[in-house]
């Protein structure tokens, strides 16, 4: 059965931990946040603002729910993309109450007024509104409700420092190790009611790119594999077999990851590519390369990059079997 995107993001929504204690990994980051919460609820006070920085997939939006819940505050949620003015972030931080956390998804994507009003918003917690245009307008100053802000963002450097500097406490997620992807398969598998044995859960811990993300929607698409073919218990023979059918390699890698490896060592005969050049014989976008397809090929030592370009390493060429 091919799940609809809203069954999938319910999917999503019930596999993610509802409580510090069961968020798997980033254990440094959950003390310190932790940390925040519990001297903000000593103080009778709003926590401080939180920048959460790191790759897509590692759990940083279920950071964002996890601290508006343990902290008892109401969650609201928005992105950088959909704040595109001053006037977009002024009605949305009217609209907060007293304690409340606002959540903003890739908030290095706000235009530049919208930063510029946020950064007396986190301070003195009131924002500066333009009333009328021309010789006749004017500047009113709003109070707002004292807030927490938490930022997400997969590209901290592209943050401006003054909004960087208001954030009280800044956490940097790494990459899952594969015992702790371990974990957070067994977690989902039970959520999920799957029979997932040891060999399986192997196999899927090393191909899930040290991303929770990742593992749990290749865990969703070995269960869809397993059901269609009327297999009950998901052995390491039914998982390889789901692996080839969705083409995902031993080392995590798909086609798309595959066909941009592959044309460095080919087309451009393992010399060095500019991001643009590249972008477009690939045909994507060069921010997907650069923030989606990259971090994790330039981790594992597949990709490397040179000041003149990308450039395919030897450890790559050995991956796809070239000389």
């Amino acid at each position: 059965m091919i799940e609809s995107a809203p069954e999938e993001r319910a999917l999503e929504a019930a596999l993610r931990p509802k409580v510090l204690e069961d968020f798997v990994g980033q254990e440094k980051v959950v003390k310190q946040i932790s940390l925040v919460i519990k001297a903000a609820k000593l103080g009778g006070r709003t926590a401080d603002h939180i920048l959460l920085a790191g790759p897509p997939g590692l759990g940083k939006t279920t950071l964002a729910m996890i601290v508006a819940h343990e902290a008892e505050r109401t969650l609201k949620l928005t992105s950088g993309p959909a704040i595109q003015s001053s006037g977009d972030l002024a009605s949305i931080l009217s609209a907060l109450d007293a304690g409340d956390v606002l959540f903003i998804d890739e908030i290095h994507r706000m235009s530049r007024s919208a930063e510029e009003m946020l950064y007396l918003a986190m301070e003195d917690f009131r924002v500066d509104v333009m009333v009328g245009k021309g010789p006749g307008a004017a500047s009113i100053s709003l109070d707002i409700e004292p807030f927490t802000l938490i930022g997400a963002t997969t590209r901290s450097g592209m943050l401006p420092t003054p909004l960087r500097d208001r954030f009280g406490f800044t956490a940097f997620l790494e990459y899952y190790e594969a015992d702790e992807i371990a974990r957070v398969l067994e977690a989902s598998s039970l959520k999920l009611g799957i029979d997932l044995q040891a060999e399986a859960l192997d196999l899927l811990s090393t191909r899930s790119r040290g991303t929770p993300r990742i593992a749990n929607r290749l865990l969703r698409r070995v269960r869809d594999f397993a059901s269609v073919n009327e297999h009950g218990v998901i052995d390491y023979g039914i998982a390889l077999d789901a692996m080839t059918l969705f083409e995902v390699d031993k080392l995590g890698l798909d086609r798309v990851d595959r066909t941009l490896l592959t044309m460095l060592a080919t087309k451009f005969s393992a010399k060095p590519v500019g991001l643009s050049t590249l972008a477009v014989a690939l045909g994507e976008e060069p921010e997907t390369i650069e923030a989606v397809i990259e971090p994790f090929l330039i981790r594992a030592g597949l990709l490397q990059r040179t000041p003149r370009g990308r450039e395919i390493t030897s450890h790559g060429l050995a991956h796809l079997g070239i000389q």
